[in-house]
């Protein structure tokens, strides 16, 4: 099966020659070249990855060559243009050439109902009435035959394990508040959220930040 990323490599480096400091970019951060790169240029390119040639300042106009692996590889062409914007943003911002997003308002997003349902199952397991408690009845029978199948250890191993890692969790959405300004309201939000439901809400913070981040170099285009 053809390439059809390669077949278009000629135009695609053409417009790429446009953007000379994406492209160092590039090598710097995806190239992992420490070097002071002083200029770059994308040489071929196909949905597997990129290679670009660079000069650096101890060596002169003497160009050197490295090639980038897309992870995971591109499916088609449709692909090329909104991944190499966010190899670029992510690149700019770990080489301190852009700041990051600011994310200023608090988003509770859909995707926690996954965890709502998981804790919500074992709640029910853990605090559904015994059968020889007053308050039985019988749509507490699942919980029972549940509670009466595995070692207690099971459930009380579940809600340790749940909070140490929602708590860790936590922890990395603060991380991602501080680095997207927040500030302290909003960051407690999102932290206290994650605490209660885990990952649904830092993917969604990820999700917010990459639409702004495309937003942002559309608008500067």
């Amino acid at each position: 099966m053809s390439d059809e990323v390669a077949s278009k490599s000629s135009f695609l480096c053409m417009y790429m020659s446009n953007h000379p400091d994406t492209l160092v970019s590039y090598v710097k951060y995806w190239g992992k070249i420490n070097d002071n790169v002083t200029s770059a240029r994308m040489i071929a390119i196909d949905t597997k990855g990129m290679t670009l040639t660079y000069t650096t300042k101890a060596g002169g106009d003497a160009k050197k060559q490295v090639t980038v692996p897309f992870d995971p590889p591109l499916a088609g062409y449709a692909e090329v243009k909104p991944r190499l914007m966010n190899m670029k943003v992510d690149a700019e911002e770990a080489l301190g050439m852009t700041r990051a997003p600011q994310l200023s308002t608090f988003r509770l997003t859909p995707r926690v109902l996954q965890t709502v349902v998981v804790i919500s199952i074992l709640v029910y397991t853990t605090f559904a009435p015994s059968r020889d408690s007053p308050s039985y009845h019988p749509i507490f029978l699942p919980a029972n035959l549940i509670r009466s199948s595995i070692p207690s250890y099971v459930i009380t191993g579940s809600w340790i394990f749940m909070m140490v890692v929602h708590f860790l969790e936590g922890l990395y959405t603060l991380s991602l508040c501080k680095k997207h300004r927040t500030g302290f309201v909003v960051g407690l939000q999102y932290f206290i959220v994650t605490f209660l439901f885990g990952y649904p809400v830092f993917t969604d913070i990820h999700k917010q930040v990459q639409t702004m981040r495309i937003d942002s170099i559309m608008k500067g285009q």
